[in-house]
């Protein structure tokens, strides 16, 4: 029980710092994900709400990262799977998977599915590294952390715009 209260509190924490963020309050902060064994950050301003994974109504002749359609209290979103998207194993669906609703902010429905959520991250506490070109606009920023842990910087306007992100059909 004090597991289930703990968790809830540090999700309306989390969603009143999101939300302070969408508002230009406060210091900047980044969220942290986990996706395989790589480490990627998103600013709070574009992460949009994070909700637990909800069930997500299967799409026909889609890509297979393309995960189906998530109703979000009364909102439809398209669920992209973006571990599988990146080319690692799709999210497994348990208690950890989170849906990310990257798109409102942006004009657009979308929402990524991710593996696991490691909190809020201070970026004076990350050392930017040199871009990496061979990766898409969307993800080639690379940081360092304390401990010597590479992690991307997600442009979430970037990747809304990646024609490959968008075509999910077949």
């Amino acid at each position: 029980m004090a597991r289930k209260s703990s968790l809830r509190d540090f999700q309306t924490y989390l969603a009143g710092r999101l939300s302070d963020a969408a508002q230009g309050h406060g210091g900047a902060s980044w969220l942290g994900l986990e996706i395989g064994d790589d480490g990627w950050l998103i600013d709070l301003a574009d992460g949009g709400e994070i909700v637990q994974a909800p069930q997500l109504a299967g799409v026909p002749l889609v890509r297979p990262w393309f995960s189906g359609i998530a109703n979000v209290r009364g909102n439809l979103y398209a669920v992209t799977d973006f571990a599988a998207f990146l080319g690692a194993r799709p999210t497994p669906r348990n208690a950890n998977a989170r849906l990310l609703l990257v798109g409102v902010r942006h004009g657009s429905n979308a929402a990524l599915l991710v593996p696991r959520m490691l909190g809020l991250k201070k970026p004076e506490n990350f050392a930017e590294q040199a871009a990496d070109e061979a990766f898409p606009a969307w993800g080639r920023r690379r940081f360092v952390d304390e401990e010597g842990r590479l992690w991307r910087k997600l442009s979430v306007r970037e990747l809304l715009a990646d024609p490959d992100f968008m075509n999910i059909g077949l």
